[in-house]
């Protein structure tokens, strides 16, 4: 079928949820993409920050064809290998303990939230369940992650939300500080907000929110689902700050497509939950965690954190030479291959001329660009991708 036929199709039968561009993809891989028309774009978002090695690696697909003439699904009643041995992989390359698998990022930060509430209840009685996050964080958009997202544009139609929730500024540990009451449990934070914008956090302030919940006998989660797994240089963010929390969630990268999340814990935290406490029926299956096994294998064999390094600081040169004749660019911000570049327009412009070039970016807050593309991306693609970046840019300018 063509674009247009898929298009047409999708609108009649698929919830309005998204706003669908116009092209439908049938085929990827590395860092490339081909719509139903046979049209190739260069993939510089990775499907949100999702295919950390690219589209269809052959390890990966390789780990799905085998597994799926074992064993695609059995009960968590029963173990089962890949996930077995996916879980020993993320404890021994973190600082983690224990692991519960779920299916999506919203699945990983519901789950993190029902822990830290059965954590502080277990330890400190039920008058102790309130959760701080961030404004302008993103967590998901089930009924507690959405609750736990600080930005009301999310949550205006689907009140009342979840009660025990409270918001502060980020990066601002004074008003973190004075967040905190007797009735709270845990901080929530991303340790660089990507839907937000791509705003890092400081080490300050990450060091500071750790001696809190120090002080104050709280639970630190972060939430890593957009910037674990290599994204932003360290196999997961929280070692660029020497931070290590007490949960933390996983999804987008883990799978290499596959759908899956994770919750990572240590200490008290890992063995708060009780058997009837949480469970997923699909989380953890053989299939998912056989992907995701050889997708953070190919991760540390291959060293991807540390070429995620060194091409996000390639590509931060190379857009910071465009910014001194542009004045559409205001800055770039970001870590590893989780960039953003601040504009002084819209971005929706920059994304649709993009798309009609060839390359694949992504908007968000309205006047950023977001850039993920696959850790495994040639220097050569993303060369051919701040060419076409600079045009556009280029373009832009003469006509604004």
């Amino acid at each position: 079928m063509d674009n247009q036929i898929l298009v047409a199709l999708g609108q009649d039968y698929i919830m309005n949820t998204y706003s669908h561009l116009a092209i439908a993809l049938v085929r990827g891989f590395g860092s490339y993409v081909w719509d139903s028309d046979g049209n190739k774009y260069l993939d510089l978002i990775s499907g949100i920050a999702v295919n950390n090695v690219g589209h269809c690696h052959p390890r990966v697909v390789k780990a799905i064809q085998e597994q799926a003439e074992q064993l695609i699904h059995c009960s968590n009643l029963y173990w089962n290998q890949p996930q077995t041995l996916l879980a020993k992989l993320l404890v021994d390359n973190s600082c983690g303990e224990k692991v519960f698998f779920c299916n999506s990022g919203a699945e990983a930060n519901e789950g993190a939230i029902k822990l830290a509430r059965k954590y502080a209840a277990k330890k400190y009685g039920s008058k102790r369940y309130e959760i701080i996050t961030a404004l302008d964080s993103f967590h998901g958009r089930t009924m507690g992650a959405l609750t736990a997202t600080g930005q009301e544009k999310y949550q205006q139609d689907f009140k009342p939300l979840v009660p025990g929730f409270k918001y502060v500024p980020y990066n601002d540990l004074q008003a973190l500080q004075d967040a905190v009451t007797a009735e709270t449990c845990a901080i929530l934070l991303e340790p660089v907000q990507g839907e937000g914008g791509v705003h890092p956090a400081t080490k300050e302030y990450l060091d500071g929110v750790k001696a809190l919940c120090a002080k104050k006998g709280l639970l630190l989660i972060f939430d890593e689902v957009q910037t674990g797994l290599g994204r932003t240089g360290k196999l997961f963010a929280y070692e660029h700050y020497g931070v290590e929390p007490d949960i933390f969630t996983l999804a987008k990268g883990l799978g290499g497509g596959v759908p899956i999340g994770a919750i990572v814990a240590r200490g008290e935290a890992a063995t708060a939950f009780e058997p009837g406490d949480h469970a997923s029926t699909f989380g953890g299956n053989p299939l998912a965690t056989a992907a995701a096994h050889a997708a953070l294998s190919v991760i540390l064999n291959e060293n991807l954190a540390q070429e995620a390094a060194a091409k996000g600081e390639y590509i931060k040169q190379q857009i910071n030479e465009f910014r001194k004749n542009n004045p559409l660019i205001k800055e770039i911000r970001g870590l590893g291959l989780l960039l953003g570049i601040e504009l002084n327009i819209e971005g929706q412009k920059v994304q649709q001329l993009c798309q009609r070039k060839g390359v694949l970016v992504n908007c968000v807050q309205s006047r950023v660009i977001r850039l993920a593309p696959p850790l495994n991306i040639s220097y050569d693609d993303i060369k051919a991708g701040l060419k076409t970046l600079q045009a556009v840019f280029e373009e832009i300018g003469r006509k604004d």
